[in-house]
């Protein structure tokens, strides 16, 4: 995926108190080969600094709402994405998501 992606999945964890090593852990291990497979590379991932603690947000790029909608139905049906939904369950005690759109801002064209 790319910076000019035309909708952007925001999603937002909240890891319970202490468990942030473990989670980047299961998430790397299970989640991020089923994600990269169907989803491709993230935008971004982050980790909290200011504000609430204990969250992690990463943001995917998609051309559009069909894209999304296939590559996270085809993510669903891989056989290997109900083992990270099992190992982080007990690690994600909220979740948010958010699906975005690019501003187009003539002063931004081309950069």
């Amino acid at each position: 995926m790319t910076l000019d992606a035309a909708i952007v999945d925001l999603r937002n964890y909240t890891i319970r108190l202490r468990g942030m090593a473990e989670f980047l852990d299961v998430f790397d291990r299970l989640a991020m080969p089923v994600q990269l497979k169907y989803l491709g590379a993230p935008l971004g991932m982050f980790t909290s600094a200011v504000g609430p603690l204990n969250q992690v947000i990463h943001l995917w790029g998609f051309d559009d709402m069909g894209q999304f909608e296939a590559r996270h139905a085809a993510r669903d049906r891989d056989p290997d994405w109900p083992a990270y939904l099992q190992a982080s369950a007990h690690l994600i005690t909220a979740q948010e998501n958010r699906l975005i759109r690019r501003a187009v801002l003539p002063s931004l064209a081309g950069r």
